[in-house]
């Protein structure tokens, strides 16, 4: 008989990891009446910390489903996307998510200002966050389970969440077979320009089928560029390859893959005051397991996307409100993994394919690009401005936190 969250003396949930996944679902788990406590592995927050993200539609109503308004995690509204060839025609432009009555539009921001803004909101909300804790070891106990760190600590709680992303450590754990990490064949790169005239309105994000890399960009309101780009990189990178080459290096030779197309991609570039480093890009297609005894895996660390999908935060973002509803409502803590197992699977892994499946015609070959085009010109030509049909249900999830997850 495994005993329930209601009937535990401590109620206590400790999540490894305190990125987004993390942060939100202590944040739910208070909401619903269960003790958190965050231990992350860096030993300060991630102010200042990596490049830009855009929530979805789905991923602001879950926030919303536990009093957290997107428009105070800081960012501006990205209510459209426009996809354009590499001559720079367009291609088709169409509303970032669905129009909703209830006002939500997709929105951009920086990962390190949402990670500030989900902790400073922890942190208000009376959670504990400890730094400079990462996981080494777990085990559960009777009654609970205890986790180790590599700093030699240890906590003990009822469960052990893991919010600990794509290289996680409990994954391994719950199941020593678990698939490694699966290499998509692209980097991301990107940055900020000021300065540079861009002919679009704010709040468009506009994405470039390029001869030989994919581009991305949005202006924000105040007038600088953040952008994005998608070099083809065969061969996944040994550790330390990318950042050894440096800012300069890599602005040269994004410009010389940007060369032959007529977009704004060269001048943005060109005029870069700040580049972030590039990075590899995986995804977790399959996780056979995501719980074990007292621990379970959300956000990537169960089925990481490729940033392809646009998805990624708001799939951590789901899973965190959703797992912290099952452990509201189910009789057990087994219960409600296996509740949250069932709720989330098939859901997830779709858009990881999906995420696949974008990035798989970001960087092809000459015939490649010449077949892709075509396809492209064919599914959009009848686009009527909204969402494509097919990417509706992705938009269209809601967690109902007043229903029973039973």
């Amino acid at each position: 008989m495994h005993p329930t969250l209601s009937n535990s003396p401590h109620r206590k949930a400790l999540i490894a990891g305190g990125g987004i996944a993390g942060a939100v679902c202590a944040i739910a788990l208070h909401k619903a009446g269960i003790e958190a406590e965050i231990h992350e592995a860096f030993d300060r927050g991630a102010d200042g910390v990596g490049a830009y993200l855009t929530l979805g539609v789905n991923g602001i109503d879950a926030l919303r489903v536990v009093g957290i308004d997107a428009l105070s995690l800081g960012g501006f509204d990205t209510p459209r996307m426009a996809l354009h060839l590499s001559d720079g025609s367009l291609l088709a432009e169409f509303d970032n998510g669905p129009r909703r009555t209830d006002g939500i539009v997709a929105r951009t921001i920086k990962r390190s200002d949402l990670y500030q803004a989900l902790r400073d909101e922890a942190l208000r909300r009376g959670i504990a966050v400890h730094y400079g804790r990462r996981l080494a070891d777990a085990r559960p106990e009777p009654g609970g389970v205890v986790a180790r760190f590599t700093d030699g600590s240890q906590a003990r709680g009822d469960l052990l969440i893991g919010a600990d992303g794509l290289h996680s450590r409990l994954r391994g754990i719950i199941d020593p077979k678990a698939p490694q990490p699966s290499y998509v064949g692209l980097l991301n790169v990107g940055g900020y320009a000021r300065g540079v005239p861009v002919d679009v309105q704010p709040g468009t994000m506009h994405m470039y089928f390029g001869k030989r890399c994919f581009f991305g960009m949005i202006l924000d309101p105040q007038g600088e560029v953040w952008w994005f780009a998608n070099p083809a990189w065969p061969k996944e990178p040994r550790r330390g390859e990318l950042a050894a080459m440096g800012d300069e290096a890599w602005r040269e030779r994004l410009l010389a893959m940007v060369a032959d197309d007529d977009t704004p991609a060269a001048r943005i570039i060109r005029g870069s005051q700040q580049m972030f480093s590039p990075w590899a890009t995986h995804d977790m297609p399959h996780v056979p397991v995501w719980h074990r005894d007292r621990m379970v895996l959300i956000g990537d660390a169960a089925h990481a996307t490729s940033p392809s999908s646009g998805q990624g935060a708001s799939m951590a973002i789901e899973d965190a409100v959703t797992l912290a509803r099952c452990l509201r409502d189910e009789p057990s803590i087994d219960s409600a993994f296996v509740r949250y197992d069932g709720l989330r699977r098939d859901r997830v892994e779709r858009v990881v394919a999906q995420g696949r499946k974008n990035g798989s015609g970001k960087a092809p070959g000459p015939l490649g690009r010449w077949m892709r085009d075509g396809i492209l010109r064919l599914v959009f030509a009848h686009n009527d401005g909204s969402v494509p049909k097919t990417m509706r249900w992705i938009y269209d999830h809601h967690i109902s936190w007043e229903r029973s997850a039973v």
